[in-house]
């Protein structure tokens, strides 16, 4: 059988529009449920613009740098060495900062050009 049923064009324009919404709430809720809530626009472009990540998302998150170093077990010093560039932090360091912002590790990890020579 070949039902049909006819609309007026606004009504199936309406409905391909409410169609493509439901889509993209459930296109955010698998990303959401596969890797977390995304970093909003302003605090991505602060960090594309070559300010540093780590600095930049724990001000997103609202923590003093002490705090940061309190919740990743490490001393303020290498936090601040990190947000400064004066270090780059090494994987075990980094990842320890990523647990305690809530960000996956890549986030941190600051743009090749602005890595300190080793030495």
């Amino acid at each position: 059988m070949n039902d049909m049923v006819s609309i007026p064009r606004a009504e199936y324009a309406r409905l391909l529009e409410a169609a493509e919404m439901l889509a993209d709430i459930a296109a955010f809720d698998r990303a959401t449920a596969a890797g977390g809530e995304g970093m909003p626009g302003d605090v991505l472009k602060r960090i594309l613009a070559g300010e540093n990540p780590t600095r930049v998302i724990r001000e997103w998150r609202g923590m003093t740098a002490a705090e940061l170093a309190r919740r990743a077990g490490l001393h303020r010093v290498q936090v601040h060495d990190i947000e400064s560039g004066k270090r780059v932090g090494s994987v075990h360091t980094l990842r320890r900062i990523a647990e305690a912002l809530d960000v996956p590790m890549d986030d941190l990890v600051p743009p090749a050009d602005a890595i300190p020579p080793a030495g």
